[in-house]
Parts: structure tokens; sequence; C-alpha cells
């Protein structure tokens, strides 16, 4: 049975050994798929492009003739603020809300949970008779959902692979997504995250069973790190047999670390930045060996194919 203090030291050890390659491996992840959600990556997002109702309440805005003084000014701030960045001064007020309300957009799209919110907003768009802003919002949410399928997903798994291998060796930035993103192991990878997503989502409209499979799923990016050509329903069985008994615990060890999150809140992400997030991804990762090897010894089904070598992948 494993234990938590064991995994955080095993941890440490990882991450002092590979601490500055660490630290940029999980700055690239939060940059680009959003992981970490709250790390220094939130000073390089503005605070409307944080909530996901942000277009819905523009618009709201936009269309309520009982608009009040306090909102009113806020959007004139906006608009100067989009005047001096875009440096043009002759547009209509719609006009330059309407900018402001793409920005806020594309200044997400590399988000994984964003796609969704953005394709509400085109629906929403459309049913106020904004056809112009329903069509450009439905497009950035394609360029985003194609984003995170094709690289965000994938990458989150190449940075799996990096803190496995980090355990063993010095491992090297330019290595971590040679084999995720090899030609017959990138579709794979990128389907399988997808369906992970996608079934996530379902279970949470649910409430009880979201919390539930998302533990359930949770080893599922470590399973495509070691084997990328492993097919879907395998890695889904595999998961499941390494969570089965340990959703509560894994929590409990998420919990742990809600220290780390309040000191990084007092510190602008700076902790998590420097230290938390590399702690907490190689101590998941611990994890994630730990029930492998379990799998294994048990030989449960499908346990061969955690078992590849590196030229068989």
């Amino acid at each position: 049975m494993w234990k938590r203090k064991e995994l955080k030291a095993r941890a440490k050890e990882v991450v002092k050994k590979n601490y500055w390659t660490a630290i940029v491996i999980c700055f690239l992840l939060a940059m680009l798929t959003g992981e970490f959600g709250t790390s220094i990556v939130g000073w390089l997002q503005g605070e409307d492009t944080l909530d996901p109702t942000y277009i819905v309440r523009q618009e709201q805005v936009l269309t309520d003739e009982d608009v009040d003084q306090e909102k009113v000014e806020i959007i004139l701030e906006k608009i100067t603020e989009a005047e001096e960045k875009i440096g043009i001064e002759n547009l209509t007020d719609p006009e330059m809300k309407i900018i402001e309300m793409v920005k806020a957009n594309v200044n997400s799209a590399t988000k994984s949970q964003k796609y969704i919110f953005k394709i509400l907003d085109a629906i929403t768009s459309f049913n106020i008779n904004q056809a112009f802003l329903g069509v450009t919002l439905s497009l950035t949410a394609l360029i985003s959902l194609l984003f995170v399928i094709m690289i965000g997903d994938p990458l989150i798994v190449a940075g799996r692979k990096y803190f496995l291998k980090a355990r063993e060796e010095d491992a090297r930035i330019t290595n971590i997504a040679k084999d995720i993103f090899k030609k017959g192991n990138w579709i794979n990878v990128a389907i399988t995250m997808f369906l992970r997503n996608i079934y996530n989502m379902l279970w949470y409209l649910t409430i009880i069973g979201g919390p539930i499979k998302m533990y359930e799923y949770r080893m599922i990016p470590y399973i495509l790190a070691e084997n990328p050509k492993i097919k879907r329903k395998k890695a889904f069985k595999l998961s499941k047999e390494m969570m089965r008994h340990n959703k509560w615990r894994a929590f409990i060890l998420d919990l742990s670390f809600i220290g780390w999150e309040i000191a990084s809140i007092f510190t602008f992400g700076m902790i998590n930045l420097l230290y938390a997030n590399p702690y907490k991804a190689a101590t998941s990762t611990e994890l994630y060996v730990v029930l492998r090897d379990k799998v294994i010894e048990d030989k449960c089904e499908y346990y061969e194919e955690l078992q590849l070598k590196e030229e068989e992948q």
C-alpha cells in the first residue's frame, strides 16, 4: 500500500536532480496547455480571458438597455484600451466591443477547457442576431479545438513522459516529445486524450460522476506516455484498474498540496513556478509508477501493454 510521504520524498529527489529542466517543462505546459492553472501563466492573461462567461456577459451588456453607469464606464475603459493597442480611433463603439470580445477569445485559445465556452458564446451571438460575431467566435472555437486535440493534449502526454524519464536519467527537453509526436503515435495519442476529455465532460453533467471519472481516467496520459500505440479501450481499462480503490487516496494526495496553492496565491504564482508545479507533477508520476507496478505484478488484463521496450514504441 503506497504512502503519501514516500511518494513525496521520491518526488523531491527527482525535482532536485532535474530542477531547472523540470521548471521549464512545467512552465511550457502551463503556457501551452493550461495545466497548473494557478501558476505564473495567470500573469499573461487578462482578467476577462480567465472568465468563461466573459463573452456572454459582455454581449448581455450590449443588448441590455438598462445598463448601470458602472458597467458603461467599464466598457468605455476597455474601448480606450483597445484603441491604444490597435491604433484605430475611427471605429464605432459596437465595433470596438466586438474587437475586445474576439481578442479575449483569441488570447485564451490555447487553454484546453476554453473551446467549449467559445462554442456556447458563438451560439449566443447567433441567437441575438450578431451573425458576424457568431462566425468569428465559431472560427476561434474551431482553432482552439484543433490546437487542443493536435498539440495541447499530446504535449500533456509528453510532459508525463518527461517526468517518467526523469526518475531514471537526466531527461532532456529536446527528447521528451520525440516518441509522442512520431508518425503512428501522434494521432492515437490525440484521439485517446480527446475522448478522455469528452467522457470527463459528459460525466460532469451527472455532477457526482464527474469527479469519480476524473480520477478513474487520471492515469491515461501516463499510459500513453509509456505506450503511445496502445488502443483506447486498453488505456481506459488499465487506468480504471490502477485507480480501483485508490480514487479517494489520490484525492487526499492532491489535497495535501493545498498549502502550496495558498502560498502561491500570496506570491503571485512564483512558488508554483519555481518549485510546487514540478513537485506536484513528480509526485503524481510516483503514484502512477506504484500503481503501474501493482497492475503488472498482479498480471491484470492488458498489463503487457505497460512493459514495452523503448524500441517497440
